[in-house]
């Protein structure tokens, strides 16, 4: 993981340097020193029609004059906020890959949070998934070097490298191909980062799945050969002083069972589990950095193949509360495991339940690719938005009436999978809130966010990794601590 420090020593020199200037072209002490000491440099900024404007990058060559092989002016805009300068990190990262130590000043700006900003931002953008290349080129960035930054600053950087790292162990495990993790090995990485973590794992196993009434999980798991499991994370805390449960859909591929997809829209079901891999990286951060609260993490982790086992339109299933779903579309099989899940965390009685999922594609035609959607109650759902908000990842609002229930009533089971052609992130989430019980709950379509299909600021094409941040802002909430947005 990239290292953060503060001044160069001696005649220690910088490889590269990422200097943010604000819209109009406001400079920093930095940026004027480069400015006075590279007289070219104010036209090739000209010639480049570059402005300072959020998300325009320009890399120059250091040359005589200035210590650096590469100089990166990264736009703020007009009013940097956490997320403008956490941006500006992840393109700096991006920008100047190949130098293995980068200067900045990007920490300095009068925003709260802004190192916190500056060590997230670095990590996220310096990610590859590289795993699979027989020539890797990973990003040389090893240290980050904070101008005169003081200890403070460097402790907020590394504290936002951790939840970094979080991040990009969720987005690894998203960009794994399927054939690289089954539940089975799903549920081995997360024992081994319950152990390096200090956390508490219950793992079942097929034979347990059914012993516990997990009928949700089973049905979706019959046509895959790879059994299922159903993980359990628990970081206990001495003294906390609130409980959080976050469940996330762990389906590790999704053919669509016998109502199958198009190949097409196969090819990117490697990226079904986000929701789980988003529980797992939460839960390594919470407990790297040691928050006052008690957080539960659950993950049904199953493919959904068309073997000649597998679950048929018509069949009904009672999940682990005994509530009975018929199933009439085996490709709405998200919300079958999340029933068991959700079943699971509301026994334990927590303060709030939320959940993650790759849910419906009906939430991306409403919202595009980029935002989640949320569903809950008032007060619940105002307190995952306020963390999603500051954590800078992206939900919208949706509704869920009651008069819309009617939608999944079933002739034969207590409700069905699947409800009108309009609607069907509402319907989804009025499935989801049957399994939650009395427990405050909320529910987030993580869909678009989930993969991005380009790159951009601390962004790559591939698993975003979407939630991580979240849940992480989320506990922080719920043991009082300060947002970084606001410290």
């Amino acid at each position: 993981m990239i290292g953060f420090r503060g001044n160069l020593a001696g005649e220690e020199a910088a490889a590269g340097i990422a200097v943010g200037v604000t819209e109009g072209r406001g400079l920093d002490g930095s940026g004027r020193w480069l400015v006075e000491h590279l007289p070219w440099l104010e036209r090739h900024l000209d010639d480049a029609e570059f402005t300072g404007k959020s998300g325009q990058i320009v890399v120059v060559p250091g040359g005589e004059g200035a210590p650096y092989r590469r100089i990166a002016l990264v736009g703020l805009g007009a009013e940097p906020d956490f997320e403008q300068v956490r941006r500006a990190a992840g393109g700096a990262a991006r920008a100047l890959e190949k130098m293995p130590t980068v200067a900045t000043t990007l920490h300095e700006y009068p925003v709260p949070g802004a190192a916190e900003a500056v060590g997230l931002g670095f990590v996220l953008g310096s990610y590859g998934f590289h795993r699979l290349k027989s020539e890797p080129k990973p990003s040389a960035i090893a240290t980050v070097v904070l101008l005169d930054g003081d200890d403070g600053a460097i402790e907020a950087a590394r504290r936002g490298a951790t939840i970094g790292a979080g991040v990009t162990f969720a987005r690894d495990l998203v960009n794994t191909p399927a054939m690289g993790k089954s539940p089975e090995t799903l549920a081995g990485i997360a024992a081994e980062m319950a152990s390096e973590s200090g956390l508490r794992i219950r793992v079942l196993d097929e034979r347990e799945i059914e012993a516990e009434g997990l009928g949700g999980l089973r049905g979706v798991s019959l046509g895959a050969t790879n059994p299922p499991r159903l993980v359990e994370l628990w970081y206990e805390p001495p003294g906390a002083g609130a409980f959080l449960a976050v469940v996330g859909k762990g389906i590790v591929f999704d053919s669509g069972g016998l109502s199958i997809k198009t190949a097409e829209s196969m090819e990117t079901m490697k990226t079904d589990m986000s929701g789980a891999a988003a529980v797992f990286g939460a839960m390594q951060v919470i407990a790297a950095l040691g928050l006052p609260v008690k957080v539960l993490g659950i993950a049904p982790l199953t493919e959904n193949m068309p073997g000649g086992s597998a679950l048929r339109p018509g069949d009904v299933l009672k999940a682990r509360n005994g509530k009975t779903i018929e199933v009439l579309n085996t490709d709405a099989e998200g919300r079958l495991v999340l029933a068991d899940g959700l079943s699971l965390a509301a026994e334990q009685h927590p303060d709030l339940i939320v959940d993650l999922a790759t849910l419906t594609g009906a939430c991306m035609v409403a919202l595009g690719e980029k935002i989640a959607g949320l569903f809950g109650a008032d007060a619940p759902a105002a307190r995952v938005q306020a963390a999603a908000d500051a954590a800078g990842e992206r939900v919208w609002r949706m509704p869920l009436p009651e008069d819309y229930r009617k939608n999944i009533d079933s002739d034969v089971a207590d409700m069905k999978n699947t409800g009108p052609r309009y609607g069907g992130a509402i319907n989804a989430a009025l499935l989801l809130k049957e399994f939650a019980g009395d427990v405050p709950w909320v529910h987030l379509d993580i869909a678009g966010p989930a993969r991005a299909s380009e790159a951009e600021h601390y962004l790559t094409k591939g698993g975003t990794g979407f939630g991580v941040r979240t849940l992480v802002q989320l506990a922080r909430d719920m043991g009082g601590m300060v947002s970084p947005g606001t410290e």
